[in-house]
């Protein structure tokens, strides 16, 4: 019988096997010690004790508060200059083409490569998923939520798909020409959807984004109405990416964060007045509203973008869309009369009041629960420093905070 190994062979493999267990041995030491050394989690708003607003929040504080929401995410972060992402909002778990969401869409300005809102406008529907990716990946993005909705049980004969997607540019952190989202990206961040609180700060869609001079990334919030006002919950969630001077609970502390910084010797932004860039903001609520009630609910969450500083510039690009899982449109062609039950207008008012509430504190968990980014040609997104947030607040207005 031939023997493929020598002596010196069998100690070759015998001292490459030892090695081999010495290198997991000691990558697993280094993985656990990486793991004990991270910093704390990062805080949301109401976490620092600070209230915005009259309305009280759902129990998870996020868009998922609204039943039968989800939210799923795809990070992509690779080498040095990878940092992007797909960040999928469900409204319902049925089947979304065949019994579409009513909803709603506004434009504050229209800079910006988002997909099918025209068709959503028209129609006050939502048939798909909504997806948030970054500019130059839309036709990606695209491409795939119409895969998605083909695939579909139940859709075996749908022949136009109205995908819609969002997006802002994360070009200052993220090697956004190479288009690195892929197709299965977008699958994936739609399976992976789920109703539990939202994975917030630097993920998904928010990965590469900068917002108020600081790194930007997803927030949510939710407000919830008392049995009195119907009990409707208000659910929003952001992809932050524009400029601005930030304000916390009406206290412009921006430029007072940038001063503490310096004083401390602490690393600063390197564009704190970038005007370039966009903010998505979706909206979801169980009231039975009306797609034209959905629109005016979407303007209202300008009230809780500009309470945040920002600059509302000609070159970013303010999107909302606002949906209801309340009323879904049964598209069977063999109903030709829709039966519906819409809440009256002189009943909407306090859910304005929770669209606008929930989309600045959104923004601002957006800011906060980010995480320091490094990424294209070495630049680098700050996360807020929490600490320094804290002292700019009390020395502009003691009492804010309430522990």
């Amino acid at each position: 019988m031939e023997t493929w190994f020598m002596k010196s062979d069998w100690e070759a493999v015998a001292m490459n096997t030892i090695l081999g267990i010495g290198l997991l041995l000691a990558f697993a030491s280094i993985h656990v010690s990486t793991a004990s050394a991270q910093e704390p989690e990062r805080p949301r708003l109401r976490e620092l004790g600070i209230r915005i607003g009259q309305l009280e929040p759902g129990p998870l504080n996020s868009i998922t508060d609204v039943a039968g929401v989800r939210v799923g995410h795809t990070t992509v972060v690779s080498g040095e200059n990878i940092r992007t992402g797909v960040t999928a909002i469900i409204p319902h778990p049925g089947n979304l083409f065949q019994k579409k969401a009513r909803a709603g869409v506004f434009i504050a300005n229209a800079f910006g490569k988002s997909a099918g809102l025209l068709q959503v406008r028209e129609l006050g529907t939502l048939e798909t998923p909504i997806v948030l990716t970054n500019t130059l990946n839309v036709g990606t993005a695209m491409l795939a939520v119409t895969k998605w909705t083909l695939d579909q049980p139940g859709n075996k004969s749908v022949r136009s798909v109205n995908a819609v997607v969002g997006e802002t540019n994360d070009g200052f952190l993220n090697d956004i020409r190479g288009q690195h989202v892929t197709g299965q990206h977008v699958l994936d961040a739609i399976s992976n959807a789920n109703e539990g609180r939202v994975p917030e700060g630097s993920v998904g869609a928010g990965t590469g984004t900068m917002a108020l001079g600081f790194k930007g990334g997803i927030g949510s919030a939710s407000r919830k109405l008392d049995a009195a006002n119907g009990g409707y919950t208000v659910g929003a969630l952001v992809q932050t990416n524009f400029g601005g001077n930030l304000t916390v609970a009406g206290v412009p502390v921006g430029e007072r964060i940038l001063e503490l910084k310096a004083a401390a010797q602490s690393p600063t932004p390197e564009n704190p007045t970038s005007e370039f860039g966009s903010v998505m903001i979706i909206l979801a609520s169980d009231a039975p509203l009306s797609d034209r009630n959905l629109g005016r609910l979407a303007f209202r969450a300008v009230g809780g973008l500009s309470r945040t500083g920002a600059s509302l510039s000609n070159g970013s690009g303010d999107f909302v869309i606002a949906f209801s899982t309340s009323n879904l449109v049964d598209d069977s062609p063999g109903k030709p009369v829709l039966e519906t039950t819409e809440l009256h207008n002189n009943h909407v008012s306090n859910l304005f009041l929770a669209a606008s509430e929930a989309v600045e504190e959104a923004i601002l968990n957006s800011l906060l629960k980010a995480t320091t980014i490094q990424g294209l040609d070495g630049h680098t997104g700050h996360a807020i420093p929490v600490d320094i947030l804290v002292q700019a607040l009390e020395q502009i207005q003691p009492g804010l905070i309430k522990k």
